[in-house]
């Protein structure tokens, strides 16, 4: 179970660490909510953790190829005593323990249910949207279950799709709206968390 705010998170990356920047930047206005203390990434060379080494974060690479490797993660979580697991451009799957449940978040940058599952990050997302002809397309923030982008959902932030749009174009604007997407998850999960 989560407890009240203000919450020792982890952040779990594969990538650039442009989510860890944001979440990073958003908690200095809101300590109320807690901190990032560690930061996870499967991918030794991912620039992320050159981010959290930048902001004094403790980091670590652990392999995650297999989702049974997830209980070795989720044991550092532990004794690092997160309370709140955060994914930013994360790519491999985790099998969630049970007293994890409803404790690990994820963004994703579709409207789910569509466009997401495996094989459905990065560009492939935006190059997906564009070619089914999508008015709209945006963000998702759920709670992780055992399976790719399939969780209970907390919110989704839309954008357009303008005429023209390139993936690259589309991509920025659905950031745009994961900048404020998850702050705001984060709100609206500490209300639900204060009893």
């Amino acid at each position: 179970m989560l407890p009240a705010p203000p919450w020792s998170i982890g952040f779990l990356l594969s990538g650039t660490g442009r989510t860890l920047d944001n979440l990073v930047e958003f908690l200095k206005t809101r300590p109320d909510l807690g901190r990032v203390q560690v930061v996870v990434s499967d991918r030794p060379g991912a620039k992320g953790l050159e981010k959290a080494e930048g902001y004094g974060i403790e980091h670590r690479v652990m392999s995650c190829r297999r989702p049974s490797a997830s209980a070795a993660i989720f044991d550092f979580l532990d004794e690092r005593e997160v309370d709140l697991v955060l994914l930013g451009g994360w790519l491999r799957l985790l099998k969630i323990p049970e007293r994890w449940q409803r404790r690990v978040l994820n963004i994703h940058p579709s409207l789910i249910p569509k466009f997401s599952g495996e094989g459905f990050y990065g560009m492939r997302v935006h190059r997906a949207a564009i070619a089914a002809g999508e008015r709209e397309s945006g963000c998702t923030v759920h709670f992780v279950d055992d399976a790719y982008d399939h969780g209970e959902i907390l919110l989704q932030e839309r954008v357009p799709v303008m005429v023209g749009d390139t993936a690259e174009q589309l991509a920025e604007r659905v950031f745009e709206a994961e900048c404020r997407a998850y702050p705001r998850a984060l709100e609206r999960l500490a209300k639900s968390a204060i009893p």
